[in-house]
């Protein structure tokens, strides 16, 4: 069970992870695919050592795992419901600065989209 210290590591982590623009544009590869750092370098027009850097980085929040494949290693979000929340609040995000209303048809987050919620 998470203590409130915990809790409260894990959301350093997480905006020490995403605190970073090639970071996050590190994250957002990965959440659509695992990468390795030489097609990570050259689909984000980076070097190879600044992603190795930013992916030891993630390796060390958590935020990604390393799994070695031969003399390569394959990168990936380190969690499958680590994608779905992170893809979750991209969503978020984009809803509130676009202004459109939520876009989840089923959501029950209570001040989000029922009674009370533009108030």
């Amino acid at each position: 069970m998470l203590t409130i210290a915990s809790h409260l590591a894990v959301m350093n982590r997480l905006g020490r992870a995403m605190a970073d623009p090639t970071r996050s544009r590190i994250l957002l590869s990965l959440i659509g695919q695992p990468g390795y750092p030489a097609e990570l370098a050259r689909d984000l027009e980076l070097t190879r050592s600044n992603v190795s850097d930013h992916l030891t980085c993630l390796r060390g929040c958590g935020i990604v795992a390393a799994i070695p494949e031969g003399r390569q290693t394959r990168y990936e979000i380190a969690d499958p419901h680590l994608t779905r929340a992170l893809l979750g609040l991209v969503d978020v995000v984009l809803a509130v600065e676009d202004g459109t209303g939520c876009v989840d048809e089923n959501c029950d987050v209570p001040l989000c989209c029922g009674p009370g919620a533009n108030a």
